[in-house]
């Protein structure tokens, strides 16, 4: 790759992916070790005056936005004022803005998949901050990449899946929706598709634009828990002996989470030539890791 890539945000579970995918293609990067507090606004019109990247993959708030169970309205509200900063300043140098965004800026309201085009309607603060984020970058930093990402899973403690995995240790009931959709998707298959399109981005090709990835195959987190369970028992004795369907409604989040969260990727085949990985194919891996580090 030619141009000088910055990646914010390489401490986390998806940045430590693209770190590692990078390193087998030859692919280097320069990761900034965050400031205390994290990346705001003046830390990074610091960071862009000193280094001039050609692209940029901003990843910082990879945790709050895709593994927390809930984050602070004050948190967002700063996020959102860092992103704005970030794209003023990526526009101003010259640089590629690669932004990642989620399912959650639809409603779920459709049983059909979420195409780039259909109308977005965030339930929650989280998802209306981040539709929020996605018009920012849209109106401040034409050349963009805005990657709108499905049910994204990693390895890490603290995360969507070890919440789940130490959950399995206990005896107490695991309640699992079997009437709400979404992809699946590892951290590994993430990292893949975006050094795909920066990959592209370096032959000088304006794809700019709005694009959806997630993992071939919906599911639900009934079938979802159902693969992890397997995956488990490989690495310890489980004492939950089974897991419980429960329907969509009867979740506390049920407000607040689409049920119906299916991302279309044509798109993304069409003009990258992305094919959507089986998540199933990216799960031992995963849950091999987080037993490591367990």
């Amino acid at each position: 790759m030619h141009m000088r890539l910055m990646l914010l945000g390489g401490g986390n579970a998806l940045g430590q992916a693209l770190i590692r995918l990078g390193a087998e293609q030859n692919v280097g990067c320069h990761a900034p070790r965050p400031p205390e507090g994290g990346w705001d606004s003046s830390h990074l019109t610091t960071l862009l005056d000193e280094h001039r990247p050609d692209a940029l993959v901003n990843l910082a708030y990879y945790f709050d936005w895709f593994q927390a169970g809930q984050v602070a309205d004050s948190v967002l509200q700063q996020q959102e004022q860092a992103v704005e900063r970030l794209a003023e300043l990526c526009q101003h140098h010259g640089v590629i803005l690669l932004q990642p965004s989620s399912y959650r800026v639809f409603d779920g309201a459709r049983t059909t998949a979420y195409s780039e085009t259909d109308e977005v309607a965030p339930l929650d603060n989280r998802s209306q901050a981040l539709w929020r984020i996605e018009q920012t970058v849209r109106a401040l930093c034409p050349r963009h990449v805005l990657l709108r990402l499905g049910w994204l899973l990693d390895d890490s403690p603290n995360g969507i899946l070890g919440r789940f995995l130490q959950r399995l240790e206990r005896n107490d009931p695991v309640f699992l929706a079997d009437d709400r959709r979404g992809n699946p998707t590892p951290v590994d298959d993430a990292a893949r598709v975006i050094l795909a399109i920066l990959n592209q981005l370096d032959c000088l090709a304006p794809l700019w634009g709005t694009y959806h990835y997630a993992g071939h195959e919906a599911a639900t987190p009934l079938v979802v828990g159902q693969a992890m369970y397997a995956e488990a028992a490989k690495h310890r004795q489980l004492r939950l002996q089974e897991l419980t369907p429960r329907a969509h409604a009867d979740f506390p989040d049920a407000a607040t989470e689409p049920q119906h969260g299916v991302l279309a990727c044509r798109k993304i085949l069409n003009t990258f030539g992305i094919k959507p990985r089986a998540w199933r194919t990216g799960l031992p891996n995963l849950v091999e890791r987080y037993y490591r580090h367990d």
